[in-house]
């Protein structure tokens, strides 16, 4: 999963090298929360007009997740 959102956080940033994905542990519930680290010039590239970008990569990465039956969020800091 983390591999994954690499991937996409790279193929839509100018400085794919700062891109970073921090692992949190599993919550009680055993959603496990992911953070995706960008550089500061790169965070309107990431989030896309009203979080449309945003929201299709936590779109794309749930989908992911229920294959592998996880319970996961996608957070952009």
């Amino acid at each position: 999963m983390k591999e994954l959102l690499v991937a996409i956080a790279q193929g839509l940033v100018e400085s794919p090298e700062d891109v970073k994905v921090d692992v949190d542990e599993p919550k009680e519930d055993g959603t496990v929360v992911y953070h995706i680290h960008v550089a500061e010039n790169d965070m309107g590239r990431i989030i896309g007009k009203q979080g449309r970008i945003a929201k299709a990569i936590r779109t794309v990465a749930r989908a992911a997740a229920v294959r592998n039956d996880e319970k996961i969020m996608v957070e952009i800091d």
